[in-house]
């Protein structure tokens, strides 16, 4: 990469909500991440968007009198060209398609979440098709850029981008480093004097390894229950003595799967209290970009933190400031597997540490995979790997395995009722299924 002259960076989805944590991390690692350009790009249907979050970004940057260059554009080719990172945080269908992700489930006594599930499995069938497009562009103007990958369902797009494309991508969540962050809370010592070991997917994890200065904590968190959440997820606690034998402290997505009849229960009195997930979120976002529109705002707003999503910038410009500089950190990302899982294929994307270096992340041997988390794991990758080949080709019957596949889904009959349901109410999205 050309440091003497700085980095262009862009970013995918650059009316999101979130731009302004990631253009507030650029600010504050300037110095060992030197930001020559940042483009900002959208769609046409955020064009309103994009240009309220980019006066702010301009506004951040003014304020901090870097010579870091911002631009907004609907122009991805001009953006991605000559790039040395692209971050993507889009979503195709807007907060409009994640409600039908979430509320159709709901109707049929399953389950409603953006990332697993029928909902993300949808979300992946938006998503992949119009991902792998933008790596054509990738592949043509920006050869030996790295591609960061925010946009949900992480693991399947990772995996989809880096079975099928030449582009170097690395798949990204802010679970890895919210935890380490709350750990560095609780036990009231500097993150450096923290490891964690990761095992699973993303969203599917489990953490084997609690080690605080030296000391193993992990049997201590299982045996206290310690919870900690998203924005997204409810906060349901876990069973004392099942938690305690799991070999591994869970991700809370694994709520969903562990305890689903609570959670399922939870989402229906949510969804009839406050709308679904996407609703609750249509409204902060709608507070946010009134706050962002305050030409005297120069600031990342607190406001921002009730999105959900906190640390993402963090993780994001760590990772770049890794692979830039050489720094041989640690850090939890999503890559293909190689050897690491050996009961996955080599080529399935995992959420496990790794050694990041110039040329990318080494995935790290893990000491310790339970063998109780080894099914559910086998059968959300199946399910991984159908969603992505039925993106692909547009083909109804390798959908419907996918769906049926998938843990949360209750029976074949459920899976066909949710896969004709969705299907049809994304048909603007997903053109190679109504051919």
């Amino acid at each position: 990469m050309e440091r003497r002259k700085g980095l262009k960076i862009a970013v995918i989805g650059g009316g999101s909500s979130y731009t302004p944590e990631i253009v507030e991390g650029f600010i504050q690692r300037y110095e060992q991440l030197p930001v020559r350009e940042l483009w900002l790009v959208d769609i046409e249907q955020g064009r309103h968007k994009l240009e309220i979050v980019g006066e702010l970004a301009k506004r951040m940057v003014a304020k901090s009198g870097l010579p870091i260059q911002v631009f907004l554009t609907l122009d991805r080719r001009e953006a991605i060209a000559g790039a040395d990172f692209i971050t993507t945080q889009m979503r195709v269908g807007l907060l409009e398609a994640r409600k039908w992700d979430e509320h159709i489930p709901n109707q049929h006594g399953v389950i409603g979440q953006e990332t697993t599930g029928p909902g993300g499995m949808m979300k992946a069938l938006r998503t992949i098709p119009v991902l792998l497009d933008i790596c054509k562009d990738i592949e043509e103007l920006s050869p030996d850029a790295w591609l960061l990958n925010f946009t949900n369902p992480a693991g399947m797009v990772t995996e989809a981008i880096n079975r099928h494309t030449n582009v170097k991508s690395i798949g990204l969540c802010n679970a890895p480093i919210g935890l380490q962050k709350r750990l560095s809370e609780q036990y009231n010592t500097p993150i450096d004097h923290i490891y964690t070991e990761f095992v699973g997917l993303n969203h599917l994890h489990w953490v084997t390894r609690i080690e605080v200065d030296g000391e193993d904590k992990l049997q201590e968190m299982l045996d206290h229950r310690e919870d900690y959440s998203a924005k997204n997820v409810p906060p349901s606690e876990w069973d004392p003595e099942f938690l305690s034998g799991l070999g591994g402290y869970p991700s809370y997505y694994l709520k969903y799967f562990y305890m689903t009849d609570v959670m399922l229960e939870e989402q229906i009195e949510s969804l009839n209290a406050n709308g679904t997930r996407a609703d609750v979120v249509k409204r902060v976002e709608d507070e946010l970009f009134e706050l962002y529109k305050d030409p005297n705002l120069q600031d990342k707003p607190k406001q921002l933190e009730q999105r959900g999503g906190a640390y993402y910038s963090e993780a994001a410009v760590n990772l770049m400031e890794s692979l830039c500089n050489d720094k041989r950190d640690v850090q939890t990302l999503n890559v293909s597997n190689g050897n690491i899982l050996d009961f996955l294929p080599a080529d399935a994307s995992i959420e496990v540490n790794c050694l990041v270096t110039s040329n990318g992340p080494i995935p790290v041997s893990v000491t310790c995979v339970p063998e109780q988390t080894k099914g559910l794991i086998q059968a959300v990758k199946t399910y991984e790997r159908l969603t992505i080949e039925a993106a692909i080709t547009g083909d109804r019957s390798i959908a419907l395995q996918a769906m049926a596949s998938h843990p949360l889904v209750p029976s074949v009959k459920v899976a066909k009722i949710l896969l004709d349901e969705m299907l049809e109410c994304n048909r603007q999205y997903l053109p190679a299924f109504f051919k």
